[in-house]
Protein backbone atom coordinates (compact mmCIF):
# COMPACT_ATOMS: atom_id res chain seq x y z
CA UNK A 1 0.00 0.00 0.00
CA UNK A 2 2.87 2.55 0.32
CA UNK A 3 4.11 2.10 -2.74
CA UNK A 4 0.82 2.24 -4.48
CA UNK A 5 0.93 5.96 -2.42
CA UNK A 6 4.43 7.31 -3.19
CA UNK A 7 3.78 6.35 -6.21
CA UNK A 8 0.52 8.47 -7.16
CA UNK A 9 1.92 11.06 -4.44
CA UNK A 10 4.80 11.03 -7.15
CA UNK A 11 2.15 11.14 -10.28
CA UNK A 12 0.06 14.07 -8.62
CA UNK A 13 2.93 16.18 -7.72
CA UNK A 14 4.46 15.49 -11.33
CA UNK A 15 1.21 17.23 -12.89
CA UNK A 16 1.21 19.85 -10.47
CA UNK A 17 4.38 20.76 -11.23
CA UNK A 18 3.59 20.09 -15.41
CA UNK A 19 0.31 22.40 -14.78
CA UNK A 20 1.82 25.08 -12.68
CA UNK A 21 4.50 25.42 -15.30
CA UNK A 22 2.10 26.49 -18.33
CA UNK A 23 0.49 29.34 -16.07
CA UNK A 24 3.57 30.79 -14.82
CA UNK A 25 4.41 31.35 -18.65
CA UNK A 26 0.99 32.87 -19.01
CA UNK A 27 1.06 35.19 -16.17
CA UNK A 28 4.07 36.39 -17.23
CA UNK A 29 3.56 36.91 -20.89
CA UNK A 30 -0.34 38.41 -18.93
CA UNK A 31 1.97 41.12 -16.79
CA UNK A 32 4.69 41.54 -19.31
CA UNK A 33 3.70 45.18 -20.66
CA UNK A 34 3.12 47.61 -17.85
CA UNK A 35 3.70 51.64 -17.30
CA UNK A 36 6.98 52.33 -16.00
CA UNK A 37 6.51 55.90 -15.76
CA UNK A 38 4.85 59.08 -17.28
CA UNK A 39 5.59 62.43 -17.86
CA UNK A 40 2.23 63.90 -17.37
CA UNK A 41 3.00 67.67 -16.81
CA UNK A 42 5.78 68.94 -19.85
CA UNK A 43 8.35 71.25 -18.27
CA UNK A 44 7.96 74.93 -18.63
CA UNK A 45 4.65 76.67 -19.92
CA UNK A 46 2.18 74.19 -22.14
CA UNK A 47 2.44 75.01 -25.56
CA UNK A 48 0.59 72.11 -27.88
CA UNK A 49 1.66 74.71 -30.95
CA UNK A 50 3.09 71.62 -33.60
CA UNK A 51 5.54 73.86 -34.42
CA UNK A 52 7.49 75.35 -31.14
CA UNK A 53 5.04 73.32 -28.45
CA UNK A 54 6.34 71.30 -25.76
CA UNK A 55 4.06 68.72 -26.20
CA UNK A 56 6.91 66.37 -26.97
CA UNK A 57 8.27 67.22 -23.62
CA UNK A 58 4.65 64.72 -21.99
CA UNK A 59 5.34 61.52 -22.63
CA UNK A 60 4.46 57.69 -20.83
CA UNK A 61 6.92 55.07 -20.58
CA UNK A 62 5.92 51.19 -21.27
CA UNK A 63 8.44 48.71 -20.28
CA UNK A 64 8.48 44.96 -21.08
CA UNK A 65 9.23 43.19 -17.71
CA UNK A 66 9.30 39.62 -18.94
CA UNK A 67 12.42 37.91 -18.67
CA UNK A 68 12.03 35.88 -21.85
CA UNK A 69 8.98 37.02 -23.87
CA UNK A 70 9.00 39.60 -26.36
CA UNK A 71 6.00 41.74 -27.03
CA UNK A 72 4.80 43.70 -30.37
CA UNK A 73 2.89 46.63 -29.14
CA UNK A 74 0.68 46.67 -32.33
CA UNK A 75 -2.78 46.65 -31.57
CA UNK A 76 -2.10 47.97 -27.85
CA UNK A 77 -3.96 50.89 -27.04
CA UNK A 78 -3.18 53.72 -24.48
CA UNK A 79 -6.41 55.56 -23.14
CA UNK A 80 -6.84 58.15 -20.45
CA UNK A 81 -9.93 59.28 -17.96
CA UNK A 82 -11.35 61.02 -20.73
CA UNK A 83 -11.33 58.43 -23.34
CA UNK A 84 -8.55 60.37 -25.65
CA UNK A 85 -6.75 57.18 -26.75
CA UNK A 86 -3.63 56.24 -28.70
CA UNK A 87 -3.64 52.70 -30.88
CA UNK A 88 -0.31 51.47 -31.93
CA UNK A 89 -0.81 51.02 -35.46
CA UNK A 90 2.51 49.74 -36.80
CA UNK A 91 4.71 47.04 -35.10
CA UNK A 92 7.16 47.92 -32.30
CA UNK A 93 8.51 45.13 -31.19
CA UNK A 94 9.89 44.85 -27.11
CA UNK A 95 12.64 42.89 -25.98
CA UNK A 96 12.63 41.77 -22.59
CA UNK A 97 13.67 44.42 -20.37
CA UNK A 98 13.05 46.68 -23.86
CA UNK A 99 10.99 50.12 -23.10
CA UNK A 100 9.19 52.82 -25.22
CA UNK A 101 8.36 56.31 -25.00
CA UNK A 102 5.13 57.31 -26.11
CA UNK A 103 5.97 60.89 -27.24
CA UNK A 104 2.72 64.04 -27.87
CA UNK A 105 3.62 65.48 -30.90
CA UNK A 106 4.91 64.98 -34.18
CA UNK A 107 8.25 63.08 -35.07
CA UNK A 108 10.00 60.11 -36.02
CA UNK A 109 9.42 56.67 -34.89
CA UNK A 110 11.97 55.08 -34.25
CA UNK A 111 12.93 51.16 -32.51
CA UNK A 112 16.18 52.28 -31.96
CA UNK A 113 15.92 55.26 -30.22
CA UNK A 114 12.67 53.70 -28.31
CA UNK A 115 10.01 56.49 -29.55
CA UNK A 116 6.52 56.45 -30.84
CA UNK A 117 5.05 59.45 -31.51
CA UNK A 118 1.35 60.04 -31.00
CA UNK A 119 1.47 62.66 -34.03
CA UNK A 120 -1.08 64.71 -32.06
CA UNK A 121 0.08 68.24 -31.04
CA UNK A 122 -2.43 68.31 -28.25
CA UNK A 123 -1.70 67.35 -24.83
CA UNK A 124 -3.25 63.79 -23.45
CA UNK A 125 -2.50 63.78 -19.54
CA UNK A 126 -3.97 66.15 -17.14
CA UNK A 127 -1.83 68.47 -14.91
CA UNK A 128 -3.74 67.68 -12.35
CA UNK A 129 -5.10 64.06 -12.18
CA UNK A 130 -5.68 61.65 -14.69
CA UNK A 131 -6.14 57.56 -15.32
CA UNK A 132 -3.49 55.73 -17.57
CA UNK A 133 -5.01 52.56 -19.15
CA UNK A 134 -2.57 50.14 -21.78
CA UNK A 135 -5.11 47.71 -23.48
CA UNK A 136 -3.64 44.68 -25.09
CA UNK A 137 -4.85 43.37 -28.54
CA UNK A 138 -7.71 41.22 -27.51
CA UNK A 139 -8.88 44.28 -25.76
CA UNK A 140 -7.70 42.99 -22.41
CA UNK A 141 -6.23 45.37 -19.72
CA UNK A 142 -2.62 45.07 -19.46
CA UNK A 143 -2.05 47.96 -16.54
CA UNK A 144 -3.92 51.28 -14.49
CA UNK A 145 -2.92 53.85 -12.89
CA UNK A 146 -4.38 56.73 -11.82
CA UNK A 147 -2.89 59.75 -10.31
CA UNK A 148 -2.58 63.47 -8.96
CA UNK A 149 -0.29 66.18 -8.34
CA UNK A 150 -0.76 66.54 -4.89
CA UNK A 151 -0.78 62.52 -3.72
CA UNK A 152 1.13 60.82 -6.84
CA UNK A 153 4.33 63.48 -7.53
CA UNK A 154 5.90 64.32 -3.94
CA UNK A 155 8.27 65.96 -6.20
CA UNK A 156 5.82 68.19 -7.87
CA UNK A 157 8.19 67.46 -11.08
CA UNK A 158 5.72 66.68 -12.84
CA UNK A 159 7.11 62.62 -13.71
CA UNK A 160 5.96 59.62 -11.70
CA UNK A 161 7.78 56.39 -11.59
CA UNK A 162 5.82 53.37 -11.66
CA UNK A 163 7.17 49.45 -11.38
CA UNK A 164 10.22 50.98 -10.76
Amino acid sequence: MRIRLVATTAVAAGALTALSAVPAQAAEYDSALKIRGIQYDAPGSDSNRCSGGNTAEEYLTIKNYSRSTTVNLKGYVVKDAAGNKFTFTASHTLQPGDYVKLRGGNGTDSDTRNVVYRDNCNFMWNNDKDTIYVYKPSGARADVHSYTRSGSDPDRNGYITYHG
